[in-house]
């Protein structure tokens, strides 16, 4: 498979009226309502690494490289992917580490550290890709400023395949933290754990990721090496002196009593929260994806439990809500609780296929 072929089977499809479901591994094609296309753009061997400069933090590659293909690079370098992927290929019952690097930027993906670090869109530097009308075009460079008028990677990022198909990206790479740590606050409610986030994120700790997990999730990550009451986690990283001293300041900030998690637990930790371990289930039980302003997260959540049997946890300081509902989705009572908190959005990350064709999912 080459960006030709693509072209090929974009202007083919045109021809004919056809409209095409595009694919990679197919990690994510559980998300959103069952695919009527009557074609398939298989792009899971359009692979490979076309450039990759460590001392200009740049990389390139074909849009159906594996994220862990890439992953293992940049880690022999020192370096990472700062927004985090999410791989959502557990959470769909999948198997894990089949996302592609050019699924990633159609869907925006992020992860915990999205706070400190934002999601791919903040990190995509150019792309080559064939439009729906079977033009084959490219974006930006290999720079930051690259652009002039409108920034079309950026635009192409959570796009879902609707307005191009991706056949390069090329990415800014970062120089990944020597250790982390993770402080853990035991027992606060959910009220009191947005306020205890809120305070770490606006102290001089350089906070990178802050997640609340209520009783029921706790101890559904790392093993199970978090049991009991709930835990409110604070992520610190950097280098081995300035992260110990700033999380021994955070600690001393909020309550002075709080647990510190090593490098590798802290790592294994975050890893479960990014993929929405806990609900990772083998199930096709609802699973919800809200963002919120941060403060107002667990007064909708609390409102939601008054309509429907639901476990959550929250991500990014309290403004990213997993809610994992019982039976219905319940789409329509959701999204205008979020509306009378102020607004944000909802998206049907996992439901059975009824559910899907029969639930507006974005």
């Amino acid at each position: 498979m080459t960006p030709a072929n693509v072209l090929a089977s974009v202007q083919s499809a045109l021809a004919a009226r056809t409209p095409l479901d595009i694919i990679g591994h197919g990690s994510k094609r559980r998300i959103g309502p069952p695919s009527t296309a009557t074609e398939t753009l298989d792009l899971s061997n359009l692979t490979g690494v076309t450039l990759y400069e460590p001392e200009e933090l740049v990389l390139s590659a074909l849009a159906g490289t594996p994220i862990a293909e890439i992953d293992t690079l940049l880690s022999a370098n020192g370096q990472q992917l700062a927004f985090e992927p999410m791989d959502y290929g557990p959470l769909l019952g999948g198997k894990p580490g089949r996302g592609t690097i050019g699924g990633v930027l159609a869907t925006n993906t992020s992860g915990p550290r999205r706070l400190k670090a934002g999601a791919a869109r903040d990190h995509v530097l150019g792309v080559e890709a064939v439009s729906g009308r079977g033009e084959l075009f490219k974006s930006g460079g290999r720079v930051m400023k690259n652009v002039t008028g409108y920034d079309l990677s950026k635009g192409l990022a959570g796009s879902w395949g609707t307005l191009a198909v991706l056949t390069t990206v090329t990415f800014k790479v970062l120089p990944a933290a020597e250790t982390e740590q993770t402080l853990v606050l035991r027992g606060l409610d959910d009220a009191e754990a947005a306020a205890a986030m809120a305070l770490a994120m606006g102290s001089n700790a350089e906070v990178s990721s802050a997640a609340h997990l209520p009783e029921t999730v706790t101890g559904k990550v790392t093993g199970g090496a978090l049991t009991g009451a709930s835990s409110t986690l604070l992520r610190i990283e950097g280098f081995p002196t300035s992260v110990t001293y700033r999380a021994e300041k955070l600690a001393q900030l909020l309550t002075g009593k709080a647990d510190i998690l090593p490098d590798a637990q802290s790592r294994a930790l975050w890893r479960d929260i990014r993929d929405c371990t806990p609900f990772s289930d083998g199930t096709d039980h609802p699973v919800w994806r809200v963002s919120v302003p941060p403060m107002s997260g667990h007064a909708i959540l609390a409102d939601f439990r008054m309509h429907a049997a639901a476990d959550a946890f929250y991500d990014w300081q309290g403004g990213m809500i997993w809610i994992r509902c019982e039976g219905d989705p319940e789409a329509e009572v959701l999204r205008a609780i979020i509306k009378r908190h102020g607004g944000g959005h909802a998206t049907l990350i996992r439901a059975s296929e009824e559910q899907r064709r029969t639930t507006p999912v974005f």
